[in-house]
């Protein structure tokens, strides 16, 4: 079909997520963060097992899949299984 394969307009903002939705950061890695709330033009994560909250402009966000979303739950739950703290 025409268009199909154009690339999608990256310099529309992205519909704002809830509050603790799991998002992944592509610019850093494909981090996975909590949603916490907007900055400015950017929009604050924090790391599902608790930690410094990082600024990302929202073109760099996309929703987490569910497997990204279980690895980053498995991951606070074995950290907090070995009593750190979060």
């Amino acid at each position: 079909m025409h268009g199909e394969n154009l690339r999608p307009n990256t310099d529309e903002t992205p519909e704002l997520p809830a509050v603790s939705a799991l998002l992944v950061d592509t610019s850093r890695s494909n981090r996975v963060g909590e949603f916490r709330g907007v900055a400015g033009l950017y929009w604050s994560l924090r790391p599902v097992g608790g930690g410094r909250e990082w600024e990302v402009e929202p073109r760099h966000v996309r929703p987490a899949l569910p497997i990204e979303q279980l690895r980053a739950r498995t991951a606070r739950a074995n950290a907090r299984s070995r009593g750190e703290v979060l």
